[in-house]
């Protein structure tokens, strides 16, 4: 029988609006094992490939960042469908430009004064300015992803998923799903950039509004929690064999392929775990720390970027015995740090905290979370 069944209305609402809130904790924490300190490069890490420990990463990689952007992405356009504001294209932008695109900008210079000052100054092994058209390219993310923040292209796509929801929303249903077939179809082949980077962001964003109109996000509830994860439990192993394994069986289009299959079934499981999660005590916990998130989104690279090696040099690189301790951490230790300065500019400067952002620490902290 669905746990859900005996809700009121009222009560699966206000469930389903904590559950958002939890799956944006779960997810933007998730992104930090993709991005997480190894103190290793490139040619470093594919030698480590298939090693305990590099297995132990993608693993983290997979069940905890694979879900990340597509649930973020079927989130926001769940909630564009929702609001009757996306119909005015003028205020809506002008919104969704203070609110996602100039803190893209704002933290993308603060990376390259942050990161790229500490490797002039302290000698960091980290990207430094090469040229104009690089600082640019690092700052807008014109035409391919940056340097330093690799994490804001989602920011940059879903920019224009949101220049897109006006016209979107008035699509009918049969058109949405076509704009979504395209969008998959466009990740698969490669095409998209440098209009926008990766075209699964559009996909999951259409397939969020189609979503909304069809109440998806409630039926998919209905379903047990391991049935809502099988799918992903299946694929996962599967994709992880493809990626870490020395044989690759498939070629670069089915690659593809299953990548974006195992996205699917991620966003799937998390959302069901999540409204789970929204019906036990730590959903307070969790709503907590959400007004955060996307400060805590924008500012983990930098962090990982300047104190990673410092934590590093206590715990070791990637085979060092102390490393699994330091990569299951990552995420909490990041939590803290940008809490603790998410509040100090509170105090100091609460216009910046407002601006790095993008209005959502000023957000009062949800009555349930209280």
């Amino acid at each position: 029988m669905p746990e859900t069944i005996s809700e009121s209305p009222e009560d699966r609402a206000r469930r389903r609006s904590d559950a958002i809130r939890i799956a944006r904790v779960v997810c933007i924490a998730g992104v930090v094992y993709v991005h997480a300190w190894t103190g290793l490069d490139g040619y470093s890490l594919e030698l480590a490939r298939g090693t305990p420990q590099e297995v132990l990463r993608w693993i983290l990689m997979e069940v905890f960042g694979r879900s990340a952007v597509p649930l973020l992405g079927l989130i926001s356009g769940w909630l564009v469908a929702r609001s009757s504001r996306t119909r005015d294209w003028r205020s809506h932008i002008g919104r969704k430009a203070r609110t996602i695109l100039l803190p893209m900008v704002l933290w993308n210079l603060l990376a390259i004064v942050l990161v790229s000052g500490a490797a002039w100054q302290l000698g960091l092994a980290a990207p430094m300015p090469q040229s104009v058209r690089w600082v640019f390219e690092e700052v807008l993310i014109l035409t391919h992803p940056p340097d330093i923040n690799v994490q804001m292209p989602f920011l940059r796509d879903l920019f224009l998923c949101m220049v897109l929801a006006p016209l979107l929303v008035r699509l009918p249903t049969r058109a949405l799903a076509a704009v979504a077939v395209a969008s998959g179809l466009s990740h698969i082949f490669g095409i998209g950039p440098p209009v926008i980077l990766r075209a699964s962001i559009l996909m999951f964003f259409t397939i969020g509004i189609i979503a909304r109109r069809t109440n998806l996000a409630d039926r998919a509830v209905e379903r047990p929690l391991w049935l809502a994860a099988l799918p992903f439990l299946v694929l996962m192993p599967i994709h992880l064999y493809v990626t870490v394994g020395d044989v690759r069986p498939f070629d670069t289009l089915r690659e593809a392929a299953l990548d974006l299959t195992v996205r699917i079934a991620a966003s799937l499981a998390v959302w069901r775990l999540t409204w789970t999660i929204a019906g036990t005590r730590a959903s307070a916990v969790l709503q907590r720390v959400e007004p955060y998130m996307f400060f805590y989104f924008c500012a983990h690279l930098i962090l990982l970027w300047l104190f990673g090696p410092l934590i590093g040099k206590l715990t070791g690189k990637l085979g060092s015995p102390l490393y699994p301790l330091y990569l299951l951490a990552q995420p909490f230790l990041i939590l803290g740090a940008v809490v603790a300065l998410a509040q100090l500019l509170l105090k100091v400067a609460p216009g910046a905290a407002k601006v790095l952002s993008g209005g959502r620490l000023t957000r009062p902290v949800p009555e349930a979370a209280r």
